[in-house]
């Protein structure tokens, strides 16, 4: 729907990736597969593992707000998207609260691979409500619920963060322009993983559903906004596999032009993925202020999340 705001930009963008690199050669000597074969039918090349949940939402946490400009203090509410939590209890967001030195609440948002998203938005009605600056993290230890000898999951997961200072812009020169999200719970069960077990996935059902979610969600954030792919400059899209992507943006006329893209060097990284590809696009100069972006997220749940924002936040 469409946003009241007062203002919506992101000050600063932090993200990592742990050093122990999972190459698709390396794959080869755990299952029945080839670097072509996974290139081909996901477009991933490589899978970072390595470090816990909260370690990683540290780490990315710190440079986002250090390019912010902002301390401890400064922030209002630390919001932490993630599927693969340090704990099932208690949430993993009070400790990467801790560890950066926070005075504020700190909750986890458990919406799979379309959790940032989900956190912009949530973040935009505490903005609405008062509060000046958030952080928003997407964070995965996905190695944890990972079999890398199963070639249908072991291919896609990886590790990373992702993390923004997003505040209010009294000059509304940045804003979030509409938003989209929801659930259908009708197909939990298609992308799952038990308490103590790893991921199980129909892939090709997973596939149907996350272009329908796609489609649907863009389609509706683009109706909103009074917008058409066209006016968009740059999409950053969850990167589950890049087939997916395609398959939408031929239903929807968006261009690989017009999305950034990081998946051959990451994997799925779920909550992660999509702050993870924003920190590179602004490294690539790929924002700028005017630019009209948005962020497309969809995931087990099946959940899904669209939030197109007019740029005001940082660039370099």
């Amino acid at each position: 729907m469409s946003t009241p705001t007062n203002g919506f930009r992101l000050s600063g963008v932090g993200s990592y990736l742990p050093e122990k690199i999972i190459t698709n050669a390396d794959l080869t000597a755990s299952m029945d597969t080839s670097d072509e074969w996974i290139r081909e039918r996901t477009g991933i090349g490589q899978r970072h593992v390595g470090g816990t949940t909260s370690e990683l939402a540290t780490i990315a946490s710190r440079k986002a707000m250090e390019r912010a400009n902002v301390g401890p203090e400064d922030i209002d509410q630390l919001l932490l998207a993630t599927t693969s939590p340090d704990f099932i209890c208690p949430g993993t967001a009070p400790e990467v609260a801790y560890q950066l030195g926070l005075d504020c609440g700190a909750l986890d948002i458990q919406a799979a691979c379309s959790g940032w998203v989900y956190g912009l938005i949530m973040a935009n009605g505490l903005l609405l409500q008062g509060m000046k600056k958030i952080l928003v993290v997407g964070a995965e230890a996905l190695d944890q619920i990972t079999d890398y000898t199963d070639r249908n999951t072991g291919i896609l997961f990886g590790n990373g963060a992702g993390a923004a200072v997003v505040e209010t812009d009294e000059s509304r020169a940045g804003d979030l322009l509409s938003w989209d999200m929801g659930a259908a719970g009708e197909y939990v069960h298609i992308l799952y993983a038990e308490h103590g077990d790893v991921l199980k996935m129909d892939g090709r059902e997973v596939f149907r559903q996350a272009v329908t979610a796609m489609q649907r969600s863009a389609g509706n954030a683009l109706e909103r906004a009074g917008l058409t792919a066209a006016d968009i400059d740059l999409v950053i899209p969850h990167q589950a596999n890049v087939r997916i992507v395609e398959a939408a943006w031929k239903r929807l006329g968006f261009s690989m032009d017009q999305t950034a893209m990081r998946l051959e060097e990451t994997g799925n990284t779920s909550a992660a993925s999509i702050p993870l590809v924003l920190d590179k696009a602004l490294d690539e100069g790929r924002l700028q202020n005017g630019s009209t972006v948005m962020f497309l997220g969809f995931g087990a749940g099946m959940t899904w999340a669209c939030t197109i924002v007019r740029w005001a936040g940082e660039t370099r």
